[in-house]
């Protein structure tokens, strides 16, 4: 729980002299604050970032049902969590704007369906 939340430490990095620690929660200084949200990887077209989409219901009076949503998050991809690919299953947590789309950073790797 180095981070702030309940989530397991990953290795330490293997070239600690090239490491990005600016943009790492477990060993940099990137605070973790927000939500966390938990989705599916889609696409990891871009470097050192992915797309994490999640499906969640809303409910419309009108017709008195539920439709499906979609959001799709671009997230950063920590060096120690760098063996992501598409179908993983990862949590997420919110953090300060790391670029002009991400303010996400990925903290956890649920499974692997890929």
């Amino acid at each position: 729980m180095a981070i702030g939340i309940d989530v397991p430490m990953p290795p330490e990095p293997d070239n600690p002299e090239e490491y990005d620690y600016e943009k790492c929660p477990f060993y940099g200084q990137l605070s973790v604050r927000g939500q966390t949200r938990e989705g599916t990887v889609v696409s990891t077209d871009m470097a050192k970032t992915v797309i994490v989409e999640r499906e969640y219901d809303v409910y419309v009076p009108k017709y008195d049902r539920y439709m499906k949503r979609r959001s799709r998050i671009p997230a950063h991809v920590p060096g120690v969590l760098d063996s992501l690919s598409v179908g993983d299953e990862v949590t997420i947590a919110e953090t300060r704007p790391l670029s002009k789309t991400k303010s996400h950073v990925v903290v956890e790797v649920l499974d692997g369906d890929a």
